[in-house]
């Protein structure tokens, strides 16, 4: 019969075999228990699936993104008079007589009635439920007034009107060009009209989808040209602008191969969201087992060290990992779902399932790191970003004030004399571009010398910017990435780990002191403080199995001298369940 003190050995060795198989890597487990690593053959196959899948879709919807261009480049030609082919800015075009802006509208009336005998493309008429919804015309202006600029005299009621009226396919096709220039709703008061906006919608199939094997598309274009006279400076800028909206095609059929490839297309999305639920399934189970280890863990040293696990040491039982793979499997699963109901034509959100698709990716490819963390060489990379980010963060969110404090300055100051710093979005894609070394020269000649004193000032804000983000907290920036990298080397373990090697405390306390004694930065030799030795001595004391008394000897080498000229001896007595007596510190010299 086993007594209470075998029993809580037993119980001891039991719990130390299972943390140090938990810690393992598949390897390690496959050699201790010839457990086959099956997520990570699972990780591997998904990561060939999701790639694929990824590939297959993103060359689908290049289709739809080149069919959307194409379409908006082409109404340009079809509706704007005179378009060049290149927008000027970021309107299309720009008109200065009162008869090129008639001209203009008329031009995309015209063009609007006789669409279907002029255009290459696939198009027709928006229809409604009773009959086709035609061309909408709106103008807004001022309410009446006079205005004098010879005399410098202006009465107007700023109140806006909006009058619009609206022109379906069979009216214009009756009615002459003449009839509408002699209407009144196109008598425009240039001095007090704001805008005019033409709006139609046209329907229109993507057959180039039939060629890649795949069911087409249908589209609805939701198209504006805006007039925009809002600054009433003698120059009116053309825009145009096309929504593309993908609608299911109400009635198609179509025979031949296409049907056969979405089917396997559809197998293929189905497999891949059978193996994400086996990851799935596999991670969430690893997880829940990591947490009743972790309380088997947590209660056992409450017991019988009468200690609390921290919450550092608790984290270490949570795989992060586990946790990026569980959020990137249902990404995939979620998105899997959206790309095999669009290939059906039962669905048109390409917007939301590229985003699903896209990011599932990204962090199944992130996850590969952790398995090349197994090897020490490939594993500064993750410990060096676990170490910084805090600390980076933190230099981040100083730094960010002072780039805000420019931002807004140069918006303010050089706004009105500089195309790159006329809104704040510019103006920080600008200062962003200036920090990574680009485009500088072309920053500085771009400024208009209109004004001596902001010409002056231009140059001592951007100098400033650079000298102080390029030369000063960018080099901190990468300091405190390097301070990170050096600190890792000497990280000190945690009660976990040094409770799994207590087998022989002695042991595990001498390569603890070698680890963290000195390490090589360069040419320079840097040392731990005596109270970092000190708290890691300590705490391997305190995890002893049995009373122990140990004398040590801490030797701070200066440079490569073998010989130590002041070190210091400390006697530390420690009982399980007890306070930590440190006996005597003295000063000697030890050889």
């Amino acid at each position: 019969m086993m007594t209470q003190p075998d029993e809580d050995c037993k119980e001891e060795q039991l719990l130390r075999q299972d943390l140090k198989f938990y810690f393992m890597n598949p390897c390690e487990k496959y050699r201790a228990r010839r457990q086959i690593p099956w997520k990570l053959g699972l990780q591997i196959l998904k990561i060939v699936m999701v790639t694929t899948q990824l590939i297959l879709f993103g060359l689908s919807n290049q289709l739809v993104v080149s069919f959307k261009e194409e379409n908006m480049v082409a109404f340009k030609h079809l509706f704007l008079k005179n378009y060049s082919g290149v927008d000027e800015d970021d309107y299309s075009c720009s008109v200065y007589t009162q008869q090129d802006v008639y001209d203009s509208i008329f031009f995309a009336i015209n063009q609007y009635r006789q669409l279907k005998n002029i255009s290459l493309g696939t198009l027709g008429y928006e229809q409604d439920e009773e009959d086709l919804a035609g061309l909408q015309i709106c103008k807004k202006q001022y309410r009446k007034g006079t205005m004098l600029p010879s005399n410098d005299t202006l009465h107007i009621d700023s109140t806006i009107e909006t009058e619009c009226i609206q022109l379906d396919p069979q009216e214009l096709a009756t009615k002459e060009t003449n009839d509408l220039k002699n209407s009144s709703f196109f008598s425009f008061e240039f001095y007090r009209l704001i805008q005019v906006d033409i709006s139609f919608k046209l329907k229109g199939i993507d057959l180039q989808t039939i060629h890649d094997r795949e069911l087409p598309d249908c589209y609805e274009f939701e198209n504006t040209i805006t007039f925009n006279n809002r600054a009433h400076s003698g120059k009116m800028k053309i825009f145009f602008d096309t929504d593309a909206d993908i609608q299911e095609c109400k009635d198609w059929n179509i025979s031949g191969s296409i049907q056969k490839n979405t089917q396997y297309l559809l197998i293929f999305d189905g497999f891949v969201i059978v193996s994400c639920i086996a990851s799935l399934i596999l991670c969430t189970r690893s997880i829940i087992l990591a947490l009743k280890l972790q309380k088997r863990f947590v209660k056992f040293f409450l017991e019988k060290y009468k200690r609390h696990v921290c919450s550092a040491d608790r984290l270490e039982f949570l795989n992060g990992w586990y946790v990026l793979v569980i959020v990137s499997d249902m990404m995939t699963i979620i998105g899997s779902i959206m790309k095999m109901e669009i290939k059906a034509k039962n669905l048109t959100s390409y917007d939301v399932c590229s985003i699903l698709l896209g990011t599932s990716t990204l962090f199944v490819w992130v996850g590969v790191i952790r398995y090349l963390g197994y090897f020490q060489t490939y594993n500064v990379l993750i410990l060096t970003m676990q170490a910084s980010l805090p600390k980076v963060l933190r230099f981040c969110c100083c730094a960010g004030m002072i780039y805000l404090g420019y931002t807004f300055c140069g918006w303010i100051v050089l706004g009105p004399y500089h195309e790159k710093f006329e809104d704040l979005n510019t103006v920080a894609e600008c200062l962003f571009s200036l920090v990574n070394g680009d485009d500088m020269f072309a920053t500085f000649a771009q400024i208009q010398q209109k004004s001596t004193l902001v010409w002056l000032f231009s140059r001592l804000y951007l100098y400033s910017f650079i000298s102080l983000f390029i030369y000063m907290i960018l080099s901190l920036f990468i300091a405190l990435i390097t301070d990170a990298y050096d600190t890792i080397k000497v990280k000190p373990w945690c009660e976990v780990f040094i409770f799994i090697k207590s087998e022989e405390p002695l042991l595990v306390l001498k390569k603890m002191m070698v680890k963290m004694s000195y390490f090589k930065a360069g040419m320079r030799i840097v040392k731990p403080s005596r109270s970092v030795l000190l708290k890691v001595m300590v705490l391997g004391l305190v995890l002893a199995p049995k009373p122990l008394a140990t004398k040590f000897c801490l030797c701070f080498q200066e440079g490569h001298n073998k010989s130590c000229p002041m070190g210091t001896n400390m006697m530390v007595s420690s009982t399980l369940g007890k306070k930590l007596l440190v006996s005597h510190i003295t000063q000697s010299s030890v050889t």
